[in-house]
C-alpha cells in the first residue's frame, strides 16, 4: 500500500472509529451495566498485545469471563463452552460486542479497522520469518483471516491468511473485508478457538 493509500486508510479509520464509538455508545453502556450487575467485577479486560512492528500496547475488551478466570487457566486459551465465560459474556462474545472498545484503539492509531488481529507478545517467539510479516501492518478489528473462518481455523492457516493480507493489502481489499465481516459475526460457530488454540 503506497503512502497516499495509507493516508486515506488512516482518515477512514478516524471517521469509522469515531462514528463506530458514537453508534456503539448505547450498546456499550448496556453491556457495562450487565457485566457489573452479574458479578460486580471490572467491566473491562486489559491485556498487552503486539502492534505494528511488534510494538506493545494494552488492548481493551469488555470482560466476558469470571474475575478469577486466570486462576483456573493462565494460558489465555478459551474453549467453546468454557465454564469461565459468564452468562453475559456468552452473549457479548457471540455478537463480538466485547470487541467494541477497540474502536478507541483505532482512533488512537494503535489499530486499524482492518488488519491481522493483535496477539499477545509470546506469539512472536513462535513465528518464522514469513509469519513475522503480519506485524508489518497495524492490527485490525477485523481481517482476512476473520472473514475466512475467524478462530475456527488452525493457527498456521490463520497466519498464512494474515500474511496474504499484508502482501495484497489495498483499499479495495479492505472494503471487501468490511463488507463480509457482518455476515461472519452472525456465525456462532466461529466465536471460539480452533483446534490449534486461541487467546482471550
Amino acid at each position: 500500500m503506497n503512502a497516499e493509500a495509507e493516508r486515506i486508510k488512516r482518515a477512514f479509520d478516524i471517521v469509522g472509529g469515531a462514528a463506530g464509538l458514537a453508534l456503539a455508545a448505547p450498546i456499550l453502556a448496556l453491556a457495562a451495566c450487565a457485566i457489573k450487575l452479574e458479578d460486580g467485577g471490572p467491566i473491562l479486560f486489559r491485556q498487552t498485545r503486539l502492534g505494528r512492528r511488534a510494538r506493545h500496547f494494552e488492548i481493551l475488551k469488555l470482560r466476558t469471563m469470571t474475575v478469577d478466570a486466570d486462576r483456573h487457566r493462565s494460558d489465555g486459551v478459551v474453549e467453546a463452552g468454557d465454564p469461565r465465560i459468564t452468562r453475559v459474556g456468552k452473549l457479548l462474545r457471540r455478537t463480538a460486542v466485547d470487541e467494541l472498545p477497540q474502536l478507541w484503539h483505532v482512533l488512537r492509531g494503535d489499530m486499524s479497522l482492518v488488519g491481522p488481529r493483535p496477539v499477545p507478545p509470546p506469539h512472536l517467539e513462535r513465528y518464522d520469518e514469513r509469519q513475522r510479516r503480519r506485524l508489518q501492518v497495524k492490527p485490525g478489528l477485523t481481517g482476512w483471516a476473520q472473514v475466512h473462518g475467524r478462530a475456527s481455523l488452525p493457527w498456521p492457516e490463520r497466519l498464512e491468511l494474515d500474511v496474504w493480507y499484508v502482501e495484497h493489502q489495498s483499499l479495495a481489499v479492505d472494503a471487501r473485508i468490511l463488507a463480509r465481516t457482518a455476515g461472519v459475526l452472525l456465525r456462532r460457530d466461529v466465536a471460539y478457538r480452533g483446534e490449534a488454540g486461541g487467546w482471550r
